[in-house]
């Protein structure tokens, strides 16, 4: 399994941007989480398929509608382990 684990800066909150990511994550079947960051940030940790982790890289440098992306931004993991499936909002 691949993972992905980003942050989005820019408009990302107060837009409806966990929820669409939590759709289309489960669209294209990975696990994972997305949350709010108290810097204005969202952080999204996902893992699956090489393919549908670069889509769910390229619908994240959208968004949503009201979403204004400035910046996608790879963070370094040493996190091991599963993560959630169905792909879920961490509060």
């Amino acid at each position: 399994m691949h993972t992905l684990h980003v942050r989005i800066s820019g408009r990302v909150q107060g837009v409806g941007f966990r929820w669409f990511v939590r759709e289309e994550a489960r669209r294209l079947g990975v696990s994972g989480w997305v949350t709010n960051l108290r810097t204005g940030e969202v952080e999204v940790r996902a893992g699956g398929e090489q393919s549908s982790l670069e889509r769910l890289r390229r619908a994240l440098q959208v968004g949503p509608a009201g979403a204004a992306v400035e910046r996608v931004e790879d963070v370094s993991s040493d996190a091991a382990g599963s993560l959630p499936y169905p792909f879920s909002i961490h509060r």
